[in-house]
């Protein structure tokens, strides 16, 4: 499916940088039958730009919808080429608590086909906190720590590594600080000349933009956003009750 897309198709699922890297052989869920309009209406469209909500209004709509959420829909949603079904499908897998999706959530994850979906990716692997899910997200620290030009997932993943090892009493992500570290490094940098490059061709909002990237890529790995993002699956699936 993905090989009929033209390029401005592409780019709009996602594949905004197509990286085959080590992982390209790795097998890719795909739907035989590409997904109706309906079928978007109903079950991406409502959901791919609210998924990191925490409020108390999105909580209760997913509390009433969630027991529709059927293993069809969620490998519907995965198997479709495109960054809002994928990530779609990845949070109703977690919100299902549904393991079983965990290889093709991994596969899809080390792939990157596309962009923007592998921090929910990220986020459902450690929810379901298999020894699994944990193999996937060192093997994406792995690898992508190493690939300094590419700005993926390598922050969401790592905060998931390491949220995992604080909840689970491991060590799992001290074997990546180093990488780590120099990745960070190196994007600072790179992040330092644009912003030299910028200030002298563009305007204050241009600098400020670049202002931005730079002091992300110097501050402390955060495992709050993932933290939040757990508790409110867990307050959706009735494990935790809201306060």
């Amino acid at each position: 499916m993905k090989k009929k897309l033209s390029d401005i198709q592409m780019h709009s699922a996602g594949a905004i940088i197509q990286h085959r890297g080590i992982f390209g052989d790795l097998p890719t869920y795909t739907n035989k039958v590409e997904i109706t309009q309906d079928f978007r209406d109903k079950w991406v469209i409502p959901f791919y730009f609210n998924i990191y909500k925490n409020d108390q209004l999105w909580i209760d709509q997913m509390i009433t919808i969630k027991e529709q959420i059927t293993e069809e829909i969620i490998f519907k949603n995965l198997g479709d080429f495109n960054w809002r079904t994928r990530s779609t499908g990845a949070y109703f897998a977690a919100i299902k608590d549904s393991s079983t999706f965990t290889e093709i959530i991994g596969n899809h994850l080390l792939k990157s086909e596309v962009c923007f979906a592998g921090k929910q990716y990220a986020i459902t692997l450690a929810y379901f906190n298999t020894n699994l899910s944990v193999n996937y997200l060192n093997r994406y620290l792995e690898y992508y720590l190493l690939q300094t030009d590419l700005d993926f997932d390598q922050i969401p993943v790592a905060a998931s590594l390491k949220y995992l090892d604080e909840i689970n009493n491991t060590n799992h992500f001290q074997n990546h600080v180093e990488n780590f570290r120099n990745y960070k490094k190196y994007r600072a940098e790179k992040s330092e000349e644009a912003l030299k490059k910028f200030t002298k061709e563009g305007g204050k909002e241009i600098e400020n933009v670049f202002e931005g990237h730079v002091n992300f890529w110097k501050e402390e790995l955060d495992v709050e956003p993932i933290r939040s993002a757990i508790d409110t699956i867990d307050k959706i699936r009735g494990k935790i009750t809201y306060m």
